[in-house]
């Protein structure tokens, strides 16, 4: 089955660029395109792509609201919003991920490459560049967190849990975490799914943000 996407972008040549570059997978259909975010909430209502790449700044609604809006839908569940920025450190990304967003790619992303994390996000996987990802998201937790942390949200877990969460702040990957706590990834898997449900997080992507906001993961420590 193809992967569904719809291209969210103020600009016409942009979007067309990108479908261009889709479209050369046959695994990928375009299924529709939006100038706006009140637009791509609206498209993403009608279509029900798999995936929106949505660009942040644009007219009427901003990427980071129509993303609140779509993972806000209940409807819209298996629907996966992966943010468009032009700068790793845009300011705006941070915002996205805590809005629901399932990663985020830079628009000079090779194209090889930006096929590729269509199907990693459709595949039900966050699009989270450990390294780039965590400096962003350093660099802005920092920046605005409170002086004193808040881990309540955290007590809904188990230890292990919680330092399972904590390794995925860090932005290791199942099997990483495996080879670190000495478990199988099947076991890392299903902590994580957990993790999710109990903190009422959409994904991998929040999971990391959570991690962060509370104190679990500490700026600059590794």
């Amino acid at each position: 089955m193809s992967t569904r996407v719809a291209l969210v972008d103020d600009q016409t040549l942009v979007r067309a660029g990108f479908r261009a570059l889709l479209e050369r997978d046959p695994g990928i259909v375009v299924v529709g395109e939006a100038s706006d975010g009140a637009e791509a909430v609206e498209l993403a209502r009608r279509e029900r792509p798999g995936i929106v790449l949505m660009d942040i700044r644009m007219p009427v609604l901003d990427g980071i609201e129509a993303t609140r809006a779509i993972v806000g839908d209940a409807s819209l569940r298996d629907v996966r919003v992966v943010v468009l920025t032009t700068f790793e450190a845009d300011e705006y990304v941070f915002d996205a991920l805590r809005a629901g967003a399932s990663g985020f790619l830079l628009k000079d992303t090779d194209p090889g490459e930006l096929r590729r994390a269509v199907h990693v996000v459709a595949g039900g996987e966050s699009l989270l560049s450990p390294g780039v990802t965590r400096r962003l998201i350093e660099g802005f937790v920092t920046a605005r967190r409170p002086h004193r942390l808040d881990d309540t949200p955290l007590n809904v877990l188990t230890e292990r849990e919680k330092e399972i969460v904590g390794l995925v702040g860090g932005g290791l990957s199942n099997e990483e975490i495996s080879r670190r706590v000495f478990i199988s990834p099947a076991t890392v898997k299903t902590h994580v799914g957990r993790a999710l449900f109990k903190l009422g997080a959409r994904d991998r992507a929040q999971l990391v943000v959570i991690a962060y906001e509370t104190g679990l993961v500490v700026p600059g420590v590794r």
